[in-house]
């Protein structure tokens, strides 16, 4: 969220400007440690004409994060201070947008800010799983590390989600084609050949029953074309809007792990998240509540959310995760079983990261089969529908051909 505010610096002199923050406490606080006496501060809002259209277009992503954490892992392994080191990775970024949020971020910290608040005040940048092991890091001494490790994860995550995108390309692509070619064998094509059909003095009862359901699909399509396209278009902005809801999202979400056959995937995918997130949470000395918590918010499906909310509360009660875990079907019984020894032997850390690998090779192994077991199931469908297209349009034809 970005701030306008009036203050006085530290001559006395006024000024203004904006800041981003996720509240309006810690735009206070940014503001404060700048050495600033605050007079006014509004939540700012853009119009159009206000935007920095170069900003806009080079708005950093993920890569750019990954790089950015391992160029300043290098820097601070290399001994240069941290200002100069945030200036330099600044400078070489190619990305206007970047290059900015990396400015003001050293601003901050040469205000006698931390890293990690520098960077909490950019949440659509920095999750708040980064800011904790950069935090960690800090308080340790071991930022490099943490660093290190940071742009690891991210890249696996990368490439995970690559591999996921690339499963669902093709069937995505196929599932497009066949719908433009649908949409102009219905407006164009078929009914030119059913017209031929129909003018031909065949009678009703002598067209086969494929070809009379082909002519009364295109005939009702083409008659109602402007209500069905209006009809899937407000469906569309409906089931998006609802899944903006928490009802509706959280249903996307249980709906996403119950899939049959690709429900097994996602859950792979999502345990091996947690597990992954918790055990380096918990290696870098975050305290478990806050681990728990914050594994939570990047679960990535309401479902496991609550389950980890739940688990947290337990834990602050006195319980432990693999009670809580062991009562929902969404976890096997492996997760909870291993969960449980390693809170037992006071090696949650060391079986989590088993948990991981476990689960990550699965979800691997799932995601790399998964196009080749949409690719025969779309042939097949394919198939069907073209065959079927065929026999409606031939069966009538060959029957003219013979009677005469």
């Amino acid at each position: 969220m970005q701030f306008l505010y009036e203050a006085k610096d530290k001559e006395g002199g006024l000024v203004s400007g904006t800041v981003d923050a996720y509240t309006e406490d810690l735009a206070i606080e940014a503001l404060n440690e700048k050495g600033m006496t605050l007079l006014s501060l509004t939540v700012a809002k853009k119009g159009v004409f206000n935007i920095d259209v170069g900003a806009f277009f080079t708005k950093p992503n993920n890569s750019d994060v990954v790089v950015f954490t391992r160029q300043l892992a290098t820097i601070i392994s290399a001994d240069i201070p941290l200002i100069e080191g945030l200036q330099t990775i600044g400078a070489q970024s190619d990305k206007k947008g970047f290059s900015i949020i990396i400015a003001e971020m050293t601003e901050t910290v040469r205000g006698g800010s931390s890293l990690s608040k520098a960077m909490a005040l950019y949440p659509s940048l920095f999750s708040s799983f980064y800011i904790s092991l950069v935090r960690s890091g800090e308080i340790s001494g071991r930022l490099e590390g943490s660093l290190v490790y940071l742009a690891d994860y991210l890249e696996k995550s990368q490439a995970l989600n690559s591999k996921i995108r690339g499963a669902l390309a093709y069937p995505v692509f196929i599932l497009c084609a066949l719908g433009a070619v649908t949409l102009v064998m219905m407006t164009s094509v078929l009914p030119k050949l059913l017209d031929i059909i129909k003018e031909s003095g065949v009678a009703p009862e002598d067209i086969p029953p494929i070809t009379r359901a082909l002519m009364a699909i295109t005939g009702f399509f083409n008659s109602y074309i402007v209500f069905i396209v209006a009809g899937l278009l407000g469906l569309g902005i409906f089931l998006r809007q609802y899944i903006r809801t928490e009802v509706g999202h959280y249903k996307l979400d249980r709906a996403k792990i119950n899939v049959p056959r690709l429900g097994v995937v996602a859950r792979n995918i999502y345990i091996a998240r947690i597990s992954e997130t918790l055990a380096t949470l918990i290696k870098a000395g975050v305290p478990i509540l806050d681990g728990i918590k914050i594994t939570s918010e990047i679960a990535g499906n309401d479902v496991y959310r609550d389950i980890l909310l739940e688990a947290q509360k337990s834990v602050q009660n006195g319980g432990s995760i693999s009670d809580v875990i062991s009562k929902y079907k969404e976890f096997p019984k492996l997760v909870s079983s291993m969960l449980a020894i390693g809170e037992k032997t006071g090696k949650t850390d060391f079986m989590l990261e088993s948990i991981f690998k476990f689960y990550n090779f699965e979800a691997e192994k799932d995601i790399q089969n998964m196009s080749q077991l949409i690719e025969p199931v779309l042939i097949l469908l394919l198939g069907a529908g073209v065959g079927l297209l065929v026999a409606g349009i031939l069966l009538p034809i060959f029957s003219l051909v013979g009677a005469s």
